[in-house]
């Protein structure tokens, strides 16, 4: 069985029961898979393609460029990663990918690069694509739209007030991240495109190519999850299982990519206002039963599972 489509055009609907419908069908694909496909987001198609062809722009530059814009430089963890630089799963080969990341832009005196926030800062653009900019720009903030209105829904789905994130979604801190995956090569079977990981933070809405590759780990195995024209791959990370004591499901996935041709994705990780404490929502405790997870700030949390998977990167 396949992941579930679900149409958040009613979130924004001045019919309370329009809202309280999609919060239903978000609770239903976050009990049974923690991921779902997403329409009705409003995000411009010719803005999609604009991200998605500056993606393959950025990639397409000979290697001194894209190393000029190392992330090594970078405090706040932007620019680009090179080929092999990540191992999501423990123990197995470096991922068959190379990346670039992308931020809010924060000037050295915002408050919160001052006072040594994670992933705080500002970014690192390639000279030699003027519209890549300006792109990416107005494509990160139409995404921090979209996923604002996801959490007011998964607020509806679970039985609170449709602002009960209002604090998480205030000042969020969230990350766009550019990935190029070349074919997988034969004489290295066990290397994945990106190996089975959960998300780290709260949601994650993913634009993939016509490619494919992503597998997302169902009850009874592996499910593929093929691109779907228009739509966006949700699915809740760490964050949100904690929250709601493992209700919700963060789930593993991972990308292999055995089309023969170059797979393009741009994940945008949405992980909230970092100061936010996540503690376990009560209505999510059965009776008698006790939170898995002490409370944690949203960048104390991220700066422990970033340690994680960079700690085995070459």
């Amino acid at each position: 069985m396949g992941l579930p489509v679900i149409d958040i055009s009613g979130l924004a609907a001045s019919d309370p029961a329009a809202r309280r419908a999609v919060g239903g069908d978000l609770r239903a694909a976050c009990l049974e898979h923690g991921f779902f496909y997403c329409v009705g987001h409003g995000v411009p198609h010719s803005l999609i393609d604009a991200a998605m062809a500056q993606t393959r722009a950025f990639f397409d530059l000979p290697m001194t460029a894209k190393q000029a814009l190392d992330k090594a430089q970078s405090p706040a963890n932007r620019g680009y990663e090179h080929l092999g630089g990540q191992t999501l799963q423990p123990g197995a080969l470096p991922d068959r990918k190379e990346g670039f990341y992308i931020g809010e832009d924060l000037a050295p005196d915002h408050p919160r690069v001052r006072a040594g926030a994670f992933n705080a800062g500002a970014n690192l653009w390639p000279a030699d694509l003027p519209e890549f900019r300006p792109v990416m720009v107005a494509y990160f903030a139409a995404l921090g739209v979209v996923a604002e209105r996801i959490m007011s829904g998964l607020a509806l789905s679970l039985d609170l007030r449709e602002d009960h994130f209002s604090a998480f979604t205030t000042d969020p801190a969230a990350t766009l991240r550019l990935l190029h995956y070349p074919p997988s090569r034969p004489e290295v079977p066990d290397e994945l495109g990106a190996g089975a990981h959960t998300d780290f933070g709260g949601l994650t809405l993913l634009l993939q190519d016509e490619v494919g590759g992503l597998q997302v780990m169902g009850r009874d195995g592996w499910i593929e999850a093929p691109p779907m024209p228009g739509a966006y791959i949700v699915n809740l990370g760490d964050m949100i299982a904690r929250w709601t004591n493992d209700r919700y499901r963060s789930t593993l996935h991972r990308v292999i990519n055995r089309s023969g041709r170059e797979r393009y994705s741009i994940p945008y990780f949405y992980s909230g206002n970092p100061d936010h404490e996540v503690r376990c929502l009560p209505t999510c405790l059965a009776d008698g039963e006790q939170p898995k997870y002490p409370p944690v700030t949203v960048q104390d949390h991220l700066r422990a599972m970033y340690a994680r998977t960079y700690a085995t990167a070459s």
